[in-house]
């Protein structure tokens, strides 16, 4: 079948564009506040929320105006590092931040790393001041090993699509949102399909638009097109007419949770795609940080599931221009009657049999195992098996 349908094909690429404020601190004059680009108004409006304590940014990840699992964690060391420039109480600040979202290990990741350092910090005698710069300085450096742990499993990632699908022209089907939007660089599964494309071997990006929220069709389809990637928008079912069409060479997923067996936790919706990819005889790749593997976590019954209000699948919102910042609409619109009872889990989990490799900063795992994945916390400077 040829590439006939609806979407961005580009001749001659533009240079990269200048990278997404996702995520900054700033202080102005009136005290430190954490800067989130508000991805509930994309791709209508590129708007910033300014977040001045820690209820504020709990909000924002709650609302998912920040979201995707390693910026999760980056907002979260940010937020203990804003209650203690801020004098708040970094304990409990801490404890806010970490709940506030229960799937997404990588949030609580990061609250414990800033508050380990701030602890540190105060157990020798520092100052409170001292203390706070000592979260912030760690709340950075995580900052920075995401960009760094985003670049290395890009390239990871397409030295397997090669190996795999040898002869380039990939076509790929993607599901959420995983570029720059959740990282401090480039993403996760989208910077593997963004360094395919720069090296002309990505034929197609399939979007899945990701219900109910939308991610894919909001927010990967914004990245494609910044990017000048050739990609294609597609509804949620259509995902198996295209495998049954051979229009498929591999999936590429990120993940919010992978537990010590390598079951992997990530946006509804995945799990029916690594049922096809199996069917199919389709590679199933998923790609994340180090820090999305928790040890702790023995395999994906074990996994809290967050479900989410049924509005958000009983009706409609769209992007609004105008909006209030952090809430991206100006009301919904009903797709279903009122009082209608709503079954929506923000994530499914996809065993380990189904998942052809896992793709992290600190090495590849396939097939993805119970040993595997200890091998590769062993291997990893920022898992540790406990």
């Amino acid at each position: 079948m040829a590439d006939q349908y609806a979407g961005t094909d580009l001749g001659e690429q533009p240079p990269a564009p200048p990278a997404l404020p996702v995520l900054r601190w700033a202080e102005p004059p009136e005290g430190p506040v954490v800067v989130l680009l508000d991805q509930t108004r994309l791709p209508a409006e590129e708007v910033e929320t300014v977040c001045t304590d820690v209820p504020a940014l709990v909000r924002a990840i709650q609302t998912l105006a920040v979201r995707g699992a390693p910026l999760l964690g980056i907002t979260g060391a940010y937020g203990v590092a804003l209650a203690a420039a801020r004098g708040f109480d970094v304990d409990a600040a801490a404890t806010q931040l970490a709940e506030a979202r229960p799937t997404a290990v990588n949030l609580a990741h990061g609250v414990r790393r800033a508050l380990d350092a701030h602890r540190a910090a105060t157990d020798k005698g520092a100052t409170p001041e001292e203390a706070a710069t000592a979260a912030l300085t760690e709340a950075r450096r995580l900052h920075t090993e995401d960009a760094e742990a985003s670049a290395t499993m890009a390239t990871a990632g397409l030295a397997l699509l090669d190996e795999l699908l040898p002869g380039g022209s990939h076509r790929v089907l993607t599901h959420c949102n995983t570029g720059a939007l959740v990282s401090g660089g480039e993403g996760t599964a989208f910077a593997v399909a963004l360094a395919a494309h720069r090296a002309g071997r990505l034929r197609r990006l399939w979007v899945d638009e990701t219900r109910p929220l939308m991610q894919g069709a909001r927010l990967t389809a914004y990245e494609a097109a910044r990017n000048g990637l050739p990609y294609t928008l597609l509804t949620d079912n259509a995902a198996g007419s295209l495998f049954a069409a051979g229009e498929v060479d591999a999936v590429l997923v990120g993940a919010d949770r992978v537990t010590a067996d390598g079951s992997v936790a990530n946006k509804i919706g995945t799990y029916p795609l690594a049922v096809l990819a199996k069917y199919h005889h389709v590679p199933f790749i998923v790609v994340a940080p180090a820090t999305t593997i928790d040890p702790r976590t023995p395999d994906g019954a074990a996994t809290e599931i967050e479900h989410r209000p049924g509005s958000e699948v009983t009706q409609f919102t769209a992007p609004t221009p105008g909006a209030p910042a952090g809430t991206g609409t100006a009301g919904g619109t009903l797709l279903a009657p009122l009082g209608t009872q709503a079954y929506n889990p923000a994530f499914d989990v996809t065993p380990p049999e189904l998942v052809t490799a896992l793709v992290t900063e600190a090495g590849v795992v396939s097939p993805v195992t119970r040993g595997g994945i200890e091998e590769l916390c062993a291997r990893s400077r920022q898992v540790t098996i406990s």
